[in-house]
């Protein structure tokens, strides 16, 4: 989905996935990098490396005008001191993804194609290399044509076959934000197409997380029927003829009132990693407020504010 600027074959019927979504009890969702997240504003995204040793996220400011891609290096003592990637933080930069080797990097960026033009672009995806993890990202490479076009690309995910899904709006087609699929073939990629109607419909679908082996995606989806409030995430697998099912809302212990979204799902721990802006936040009180109450509310984890949570959840798989 667009970033708010202000300048904002399943094995059994898939009527029973949905219920069993709908009951089963997963446990309460937990704040993520929570010391680290609360430093700023919000923070929209997350991405993280195979063995969950290094994560980037975008750090933004209140009215998600600024946004720069923010690193933290798990070490013995929790993780490191947040820096900014240093290629970001000129741009407004968001939604990376790691290859699975961790040596590339993937993020959304409206920066010039070159370095004679400082006036920002259309969104598109843009990539930095490094040789081990230890080394500097290099500078960044725009993914160019065919993914790339004059219109805005989202939420890059390339899969173990190079293929790339994203979120794109295109003004041509009767729809809003749709995921669409370029696939690498013959050593490059193929012309972007949208998803079956199983996963895009007239509405927003946006931010999809693909499974490296393409087994699973999930996405977020507005303001549907079906929905628990905002934005919720929705669950698919692809079946034995390689299309995927109708999604299914994940239910409302990952799903809340508010939007709920950019999730990512490590295949490795089972852990779902998704950004809410859940609020618990109450406006009736027993009595007069202090001061000290009233800033603790205010700088409580789930005020509202975009946040990084994990849950974890080993029968993904399993449900299809």
């Amino acid at each position: 989905m667009k970033p708010i600027i202000l300048f904002y074959f399943c094995l059994v019927p898939l009527c029973f996935v949905s219920l069993a979504y709908s009951q089963h009890q997963y446990n309460e969702p937990l704040p993520f990098l929570e010391d680290v997240v609360t430093q700023f504003p919000n923070v929209r995204d997350i991405a993280l490396t195979s063995n969950e040793s290094e994560a980037v996220f975008s750090a933004q400011s209140v009215m998600e005008d600024i946004s720069a891609l923010v690193y933290v290096r798990k070490n013995e003592n929790g993780w490191s001191t947040p820096k900014i990637l240093s290629f970001s933080g000129q741009y407004f930069d968001i939604e990376p993804y790691f290859s699975s080797d961790g040596l590339t990097l993937y993020f959304v960026s409206n920066r010039p194609l070159n370095n004679t033009s400082s006036e920002p672009k259309d969104f598109d995806i843009w990539f930095v290399t490094r040789s081990n993890v230890f080394e500097k990202w290099s500078e960044p490479l725009n993914l160019g044509a065919p993914v790339n076009t004059e219109m805005d690309e989202f939420y890059p995910v390339i899969t173990d076959s190079k293929n790339i899904y994203f979120t794109l709006n295109n003004p041509s087609l009767n729809t809003k934000d749709d995921i669409y699929v370029s696939v690498f073939k013959n050593g490059a990629y193929t012309t972007p197409r949208p998803l079956e109607n199983t996963i895009n419909t007239e509405g927003y679908e946006f931010n999809a997380f693909i499974a490296p082996d393409e087994s699973l995606m999930i996405y977020t989806c507005y303001n549907r029927t079906d929905g628990h409030g905002s934005g919720d995430l929705y669950i698919s697998y692809k079946d034995d003829t390689n299309q995927w099912s109708e999604a299914k809302n994940m239910g409302h212990t990952i799903n809340s009132k508010k939007m709920d979204y950019c999730p990512f799902y490590d295949m490795n721990s089972k852990t779902l990693y998704f950004t809410s802006k859940r609020n618990t936040t109450s406006q009736n009180f027993n009595s007069k407020l202090t001061m000290e109450e009233l800033i603790n509310i205010f700088d409580s984890y789930k005020n509202g504010s975009s946040r990084l949570y994990k849950m974890s959840i080993p029968d993904l798989k399993a449900r299809e």
